[in-house]
C-alpha cells in the first residue's frame, strides 16, 4: 500500500512539474520537497489540563509545552511516603542498650584503677612486713593477714577484669539481636523506597516535554480532552533543512554520486524559477518500476531510482512543494 501512495503521489507532482514547465524538459529530476517529521505521543494517561502550542509555532529542544494531571499519582505518592515513615519507625536501635553497657565498662575500668591502686599499697606493706619479719619486729600472723588482702584485691582485679569481658560480649549480642529484628523490617522498607522512585518517574511522564526543536506541524489534541500513554499529541519537523525526494533514471545513475551539489529550482510564483543549491545525501539502491505518468529525463526509461537532495530552508521551502533538479 506504501509502494502505491508513493507512485500516485510521485505521479501527480511530475505532471504539475511538467505542467509548469510547459512541457518542456529542461531539468534531470523533479520531485517534492519533505522533511523528517516526528509524532510525538503522551507518555501518562489522563486529563490534559495545559497545552500551549499551536500549529506553525516553532519550539526549541528542551522545553515544557504541557502537563497532563496526575494528581492521583500524587496521592500515592503521598501515601507511599507516609508508609515509609511507618516502617522507618519500627526500625529499632541498639544505641540506648549499648550506652549503658559501656557505662558499666566504664565503672568497671575505674574501679580496676582504684583496686591496682589499693593493690600496690598493699605490695609495699607487704615487703615491709616481711623484712619485719625477718628481723623479728613483726610476727609471722601480721604478715599472713596483709597476703591475703593482697589475694583478695587480686582476685577482684581479675573479677572486674572479667566483667569487662562479659560487657563487651553483651554489646556484640545487642548489636547482632538488632540487626537480626531490622533485617525483615527494612525488607519492606526497601521496597517501599523503590515505590516512590517508580511514582517520580511517572509524575513526570505528566510533563509534555518538547525534545525535538522544529515547527510543530499538525496538532491532535487540546487542553481539556483526555488522553492515554502512546495516543498522538502533535507532530512536529525541523525545517531549517529539507529534503527534495526526486527520481532518476538508470542512464544518469552513473553521474550522481553521494555528497555531490546541484542546483535546485523551484517556482518563485512570478512566472520564473528560484535556485538553490543542494547536496545529494541518499541514493537508493533499488530501483522501482516508472508509473506511466511520469516524467523522467529519458521518458521511456522502464526503472527509477529515488534520491535525497538537502536544501538548506529560508523559509521558502513547504512540505509537499515541487522542485526540479538540474545535475
Amino acid at each position: 500500500m506504501k509502494s502505491i501512495v508513493t507512485i500516485v503521489t510521485v505521479s501527480v507532482m511530475l505532471i504539475a512539474a511538467a505542467s509548469c514547465n510547459n512541457n518542456k524538459n529542461t531539468f534531470d529530476a523533479t520531485g517534492s520537497f519533505e522533511a523528517e517529521e516526528v509524532v510525538v505521543s503522551a507518555e501518562q494517561s489522563g486529563k490534559i489540563i495545559q497545552f500551549s502550542i499551536e500549529e506553525g509555532e516553532v519550539l526549541d529542544s528542551n522545553v515544557i509545552i504541557g502537563q497532563i494531571d496526575v494528581t492521583a499519582l500524587n496521592i500515592q505518592k503521598e501515601q507511599t511516603n507516609a508508609s515509609v515513615n511507618a516502617i522507618s519507625e519500627k526500625v529499632n536501635n541498639a544505641a540506648p542498650q549499648v550506652d549503658i553497657l559501656q557505662s558499666q565498662i566504664i565503672a568497671q575500668k575505674a574501679q580496676i584503677q582504684t583496686l591496682k591502686q589499693q593493690l600496690a599499697v598493699l605490695n609495699k606493706e607487704v615487703n615491709r612486713t616481711q623484712n619485719l619479719v625477718n628481723a623479728d619486729a613483726a610476727t609471722q600472723k601480721q604478715l599472713d593477714d596483709l597476703t591475703g588482702q593482697q589475694s583478695v584485691l587480686q582476685k577482684q582485679i581479675a573479677a572486674a577484669q572479667e566483667q569487662i569481658g562479659v560487657l563487651n560480649s553483651q554489646i556484640t549480642s545487642a548489636r547482632a539481636n538488632v540487626n537480626i529484628q531490622n533485617r525483615g523490617i527494612l525488607s519492606e522498607l526497601n521496597p517501599t523506597k523503590k515505590r516512590i522512585d517508580i511514582l517520580n518517574e511517572q509524575i513526570s511522564r505528566g510533563q509534555i516535554k518538547n525534545l525535538y526543536a522544529g515547527t510543530v506541524l499538525t496538532k491532535y489534541a487540546m487542553a481539556g480532552e483526555y488522553t492515554s500513554i502512546g495516543k498522538p499529541l502533535y507532530k512536529i519537523a525541523d525545517l531549517s533543512t529539507i529534503t527534495l525526494r526526486a527520481y532518476i533514471t538508470g542512464n544518469q545513475l552513473p553521474n550522481v554520486k553521494l555528497n555531490q551539489k546541484v542546483k535546485v529550482h523551484t517556482d518563485d510564483g512570478k512566472g520564473g524559477f528560484k535556485e538553490t543549491e543542494g547536496i545529494i545525501t541518499w541514493i537508493n539502491d533499488k530501483s522501482e518500476f516508472t508509473p506511466k505518468t511520469i516524467q523522467t529525463k529519458d521518458e521511456r526509461a522502464n526503472l527509477v531510482y529515488a534520491i535525497k537532495v538537502k536544501v538548506k530552508n529560508d523559509g521558502t521551502y513547504k512540505i509537499g512543494m515541487y522542485g526540479e533538479i538540474k545535475l
